[in-house]
């Protein structure tokens, strides 16, 4: 791998891993799925080619979840502390990272809202008005 290694983790730490750029991507997702999985108005997840991932611990807690009906979406978790962690694409072509789950800056900025008809109604990308709370 790459000398810029990005560590991650999740919540409990027990689940820990690395990655190195260059990223195949790094979008935001504002389907339903993405949505229902997060729990919020959008995923943010990075693409790796799977030489460009490494697992430091944790891959033995993490539990996957593919849906059935869809040909690619699936979710994994660290099953100590629910948190999303990374997991392989079906195919094994990529590693899809939820950025939300770096411990280090990505380096860049997301490159795509994918997905930004079917987003929300409450979803915005400026919310300036909004109050910053600490």
């Amino acid at each position: 791998m790459a000398d810029a290694m990005l560590q991650g983790s999740c919540l409990c730490k027990a689940v820990r891993y690395e990655i190195s750029p260059p990223f195949i991507r790094f979008t935001h997702c504002y389907c339903m799925r993405c949505r229902k999985a997060t729990g919020g108005v959008k995923s943010s997840n990075i693409s790796v080619p799977p030489e460009q991932f490494r697992w430091i611990s944790g891959e033995d807690v993490v539990s996957r979840w593919d849906m059935p009906e869809a040909r690619a979406f699936a979710i994994a978790v660290c099953t100590k502390c629910n948190c999303p962690v990374p997991r392989p694409t079906r195919d094994r072509q990529r590693m899809t990272v939820p950025a939300g789950s770096l411990d280090d800056e990505p380096g860049e900025q997301p490159s795509a809202h994918r997905y930004w008809n079917s987003r929300a109604g409450w979803a915005a990308t400026d919310e300036s008005h909004l109050p910053y709370e600490d």
